[in-house]
């Protein structure tokens, strides 16, 4: 498959703007933001593409029993069609292919990171008019369908299977060597759903320094978002030397060592020293 590049600056621009005024409304919607990084990611992915992706979340929904019961019952629907007759689940392999972060692609290829997967099962089931959530467990995202004291959780990465309490506790060992916390189990607000993506596809990037075309979306796209990590303008800083701009990367270093002296006079000094650094690259 052909590795995905991002669109023109023209188009850029204008997903960035729908991005942006999406993740500012009342009530931003999970699915139209994810296909927005998609088409940010993907220069193949036009308007048509978007609207298909949508016209796919609402085909899935439609074959979903009529309101087949309580959580459990939902879940177990959700698995039976996307896990099982749709055959949606994940790999290890998937791990390594920024497809796997991009609803569009997920939603063809039908595997996907953890979070990626929840997003088809969590839009599917929305549309169905199902009681469903993000549920983002530490290094594993899952799904939750019901109120908390009847929580049923459900794993999309394994094809949806059903979690029990000890299934649930076993993937939080794994990923922090520690017990759940009933803070774990809390719905995830749909924009830290979509801040995870990017801070996936940003660690895609970080692992191969050739596609610095892609760490510069994500972090774009993430500092669009109304709450994000002040690092982030770090990151951002640190891109533009990467990429060249000594002189641009430089000005955001030192505005960022200036918010970081308030906490942390050393960390703002060896910042400072980065930008000094990058300034002598012009030389």
């Amino acid at each position: 498959m052909r590795p995905p590049y991002p669109p023109s600056p023209e188009r850029s621009a204008e997903l960035r703007r729908r991005f942006a005024e999406e993740a500012r409304s009342e009530r931003p919607d999970l699915s139209t933001l994810c296909l927005l990084v998609g088409a940010e990611a993907d220069r193949e992915l036009d308007e048509a593409g978007l609207d298909a992706a949508q016209v796919e979340l609402d085909r899935l929904a439609g074959l979903l029993p009529f309101r087949p019961g309580g959580p459990r019952a939902w879940a177990v629907a959700l698995r039976e069609l996307l896990g099982e007759r749709m055959g949606f689940h994940g790999t290890p392999g998937d791990y390594q292919r920024l497809e796997s972060s991009l609803l569009h692609e997920v939603l063809v290829r039908r595997r996907g990171l953890p979070i990626l997967l929840s997003v088809v099962w969590l839009e599917v089931a929305r549309r169905a008019g199902a009681p469903v959530y993000g549920v983002a467990l530490p290094g594993h995202f899952v799904v939750g369908f019901g109120p908390d004291e009847g929580q049923v959780l459900a794993d999309p990465f394994d094809g949806g299977r059903v979690l029990t309490g000890a299934d649930a506790e076993l993937l939080v060992a794994g990923a922090t060597g520690s017990g759940i916390d009933p803070s774990m189990l809390r719905p995830a607000d749909p924009l830290d759903v979509v801040l995870r993506i990017l801070n996936n596809v940003r660690a895609w990037a970080a692992a191969r320094p050739e596609r610095s075309d892609v760490a510069w979306w994500a972090v774009e796209l993430s500092l669009l978002l109304p709450s994000h990590p002040a690092r982030l303008r770090y990151e951002r800083a640190q891109l533009l030397v990467q990429r060249g701009e000594f002189v641009a990367g430089a000005v955001e270093l030192e505005a960022y060592a200036e918010v970081v002296s308030a906490v942390d006079e050393a960390a703002a000094e060896r910042v400072r020293g980065e930008a000094h650094a990058a300034r002598a690259m012009l030389n």
